[in-house]
């Protein structure tokens, strides 16, 4: 037990001091303005802002997008999947889709490419409507008018809305998949491919050829991962330009072949024809990012938004010097530690109850930055730490704003 009075009162000012201490800043008149020049480079609006930086895996996290599925059939029943089994098969679709996403391959074009083969950060879930719960997201419909799919002739009906404003159900949150067989007179006539094919409308997507040639879900995974990467803002990279440099030109071949071109030509792209569709480069996947992290776009409006509730596992601790470049939504906390360096340029929310701690010798510059919570809600704003001779530290640029702050 301490008895000397003098030695305890010594000991209790000496604890206080060391404890560190943290100013709230709720908004953006409150942040430190140092002078700086401002930033003339905005890059916001750039998708070589959005490509994933393997060096920093846990500054990005995974964004869900919802999808349900119609399978359209004709009065008599008989020309496509029923309920069980067509659940069934668009539960397995997803997962084999998903699977696809999970593991991206290296390019094969161009030759001996040192194209790095980076994650995509975006799955599938089924998703069901208010209303239309029973249906677990898959939908059975029977109609004689609406059912089939044609791609070529003078009927052809690959680019008609009639079926999507028919029965698309969630469209301004969901992305409507119609599974449609090939017209039954199309398939009689010995000129007509039964083949598999897609077209994406807006927030619909048109697939045919699944039911008749009898395959089974996962060969068809490159199919709907190809048009659902229309959706996502990519195009067809085998002619014109796609505004992708890392995406080449080719004779768009199915396979790779013993004889030329298609024994060096074939390419494996996603966004090609070929038996494959399991690459992605680093451009693609940069638009992709880009387009869901636009507050306005039709991609973000189909993701499920994980980004509102607080996890606090998904919290991200800044260690050396880091710039962020593009939008983010973040999951969790943010802290800059001491000795790091965060330099935010473009829009950063946070989930309700999130806060950004700068820690005593961490560094925060906000670059024309926006602060926020995009879901309508609010968040704990910026705590800045205090510890003895050393405290964090706000650069404040250009016109930035500290919005939707609990106090």
């Amino acid at each position: 037990m301490i008895r000397n009075p003098t030695f305890l009162l010594i000991l209790l000012i000496s604890s206080v001091a060391c404890q560190p201490k943290f100013i709230r800043i709720t908004r953006s008149s409150e942040v430190i303005h140092r002078g700086e020049p401002m930033s003339v480079d905005l890059s916001c609006g750039n998708y070589q802002s959005y490509i994933p930086d393997s060096s920093y895996p846990d500054h990005f996290s995974v964004k869900y997008l919802r999808l349900n599925f119609h399978f359209m059939n004709s009065q008599s029943g008989t020309r496509n999947y029923g309920p069980d089994k067509a659940r069934d098969f668009a539960q397995q679709l997803v997962k084999e889709a998903n699977a696809s996403l999970e593991s991206n391959r290296k390019m094969w074009l161009p030759p001996q490419n040192q194209t790095p083969v980076l994650p995509i950060y975006y799955q599938y879930v089924i998703a069901t409507s208010t209303g239309y719960e029973a249906d677990q997201g898959v939908y059975c419909h029977h109609n004689d008018e609406h059912y089939f799919f044609v791609s070529r002739g003078r009927n052809k009906n690959n680019y008609n809305r009639s079926v999507i404003r028919k029965y698309a159900v969630g469209s301004d949150s969901i992305l409507n998949i119609f599974i449609m067989p090939h017209h039954p007179d199309s398939i009689q006539s010995s000129n007509y491919d039964v083949t598999s094919a897609g077209i994406a409308l807006g927030a619909s997507v048109k697939l045919s050829g699944i039911y008749e040639t009898g395959k089974k879900p996962w060969q068809f995974k490159g199919l709907l991962n190809h048009e659902i990467g229309h959706v996502l803002g990519l195009r067809h990279t085998w002619s014109g330009n796609d505004g992708c440099e890392d995406t080449p030109n080719h004779p768009n071949c199915w396979n790779r072949e013993k004889t030329a071109p298609c024994d060096t030509a074939a390419s494996n792209n996603l966004m090609d024809y070929n038996a494959n569709q399991h690459a992605w480069t680093p451009c693609q996947v940069g638009k992709i990012q880009m387009n869901m992290a636009n507050l306005h776009s039709l991609s973000r409006k189909l993701l499920e938004e994980n980004w509102c509730r607080l996890d606090e596992s998904k919290t991200i601790e800044i260690q050396d010097s880091v710039v962020w470049n593009g939008s983010k939504d973040l999951q969790g906390h943010l802290v800059i530690a001491p000795g790091a360096v965060l330099r935010v340029r473009c829009r950063l929310s946070f989930p309700i109850g999130a806060s950004l701690i700068v820690k005593a010798g961490g560094h925060l510059i906000l670059d024309r930055a926006r602060l926020h919570n995009a879901c309508g809600d609010h968040w704990n704003g910026i705590m800045v730490e205090s510890k003895g001779r050393h405290e964090g530290q706000i650069t404040f640029r250009g016109d930035c704003s500290v919005e939707d702050t609990i106090w």
